[in-house]
């Protein structure tokens, strides 16, 4: 079993060794070994070139870090907060989604913007935003948010050596979390392919969706519903850009019914735009009720706890959801 703190620090550790122009930088990564410890000791085994703090500038440091991936090398920069991303939001955009476009390919940015998304815990409404839907909305970005530790090592991998700017939504209350970790998942070699959704559990009654922790959610909805007889699939989408709509149309073609679980708010969400290809698409004739959307509530995130509680898509919501769609 590996946290995925663990295999977020392995991923940067193989590919720092496997390419000399990778290199990380950001708030504390260095000498405090990353505020979630996620770069511990990899300042000591690398030097002050490699890892690199920052000063609390985010626009600065990520103009920098776009700036080095226009001359190729492959920065790695990030966010103690993706909250704090909007600070650099011109960077993220205007600078390094739209130059390949605008330089007719000739100008390519290998650059990965990488931290925490989304609600943790207590730490009110300027710190929960879900970024997946922001940054999914913006082509010449790529977008992953990882569920495991095999999902976060394997993205981390596949993004650092992607030539094209990479945007990853991680979860800070998973860090600690472990998962089971194959062999295969723990060689140097192992990358999970951006833009490839996994189902996580088969099923046959109706498809569940997500990304990032309410994947976890999904599986425990899914395993107390199994007692009652009710069949989910779960679908860990792990890429919100470009989306593997593909597997999720496969997956309701044999389910007939189909409920997009995400923590992010509901407008113009990542469920919403799931909702959206499926009736565009062949799979809709396919659907025996209007699919529902399962979110985190449409207001700032509270800070009083049972507020919170309230605020966050719960085990119980994909539950009543999965009985609305199967009207049981």
């Amino acid at each position: 079993q590996v946290t995925v703190r663990d295999a977020l620090n392995q991923a940067l550790d193989e590919e720092l060794e496997r390419d000399e122009r990778v290199f990380l930088l950001g708030e504390e990564v260095a000498q405090y070994d990353g505020a979630y410890k996620i770069s511990r000791g990899l300042w000591k085994k690398y030097g002050d070139k490699r890892v690199i703090d920052t000063p609390i500038s985010e626009m600065g440091f990520t103009g920098i870090a776009v700036g080095a991936a226009m001359v190729w090398l492959r920065p790695v920069c990030e966010f103690m907060t993706f909250n704090f991303s909007m600070q650099a939001i011109d960077q993220v955009i205007n600078s390094a989604a739209k130059t390949c476009y605008m330089s007719s390919g000739s100008i390519a940015v290998p650059i990965v913007f990488r931290g925490p998304n989304g609600a943790s815990a207590g730490v009110a409404a300027q710190h929960s935003q879900c970024f997946a839907a922001w940054y999914g909305h913006c082509p010449g970005l790529k977008v992953v948010s990882p569920w495991s530790s095999e999902d976060a090592k394997g993205l981390l991998k596949a993004s650092i050596r992607d030539d094209n700017p990479v945007v990853m939504l991680e979860n800070e209350l998973l860090y600690g979390v472990p998962f089971e970790m194959s062999e295969q998942a723990q060689s140097k070699d192992f990358v999970v392919p951006i833009g490839k959704a996994k189902i996580e559990r088969q099923g046959t009654h109706v498809t569940l969706v997500s990304h990032s922790r309410p994947v976890g959610h999904c599986l425990e909805a899914a395993a107390v519903l199994a007692k009652e007889g009710v069949e989910c699939e779960v679908i860990n989408l792990r890429t919100i850009r470009p989306m593997d709509i593909e597997t999720v149309e496969a997956s309701v073609v044999k389910t007939n019914h189909l409920v997009t679980v995400e923590g992010g708010w509901p407008q113009f969400g990542v469920g919403a735009e799931i909702c959206a290809r499926i009736m565009e698409g062949s799979a809709f004739n396919y659907l025996d009720a209007p699919a529902v959307r399962v979110t985190g509530a449409d207001v700032p995130m509270p800070y009083a706890k049972i507020l919170e509680d309230n605020c966050i898509p719960q085990v119980k919501d994909i539950i009543f959801a999965v009985k609305k769609t199967l009207n049981i």
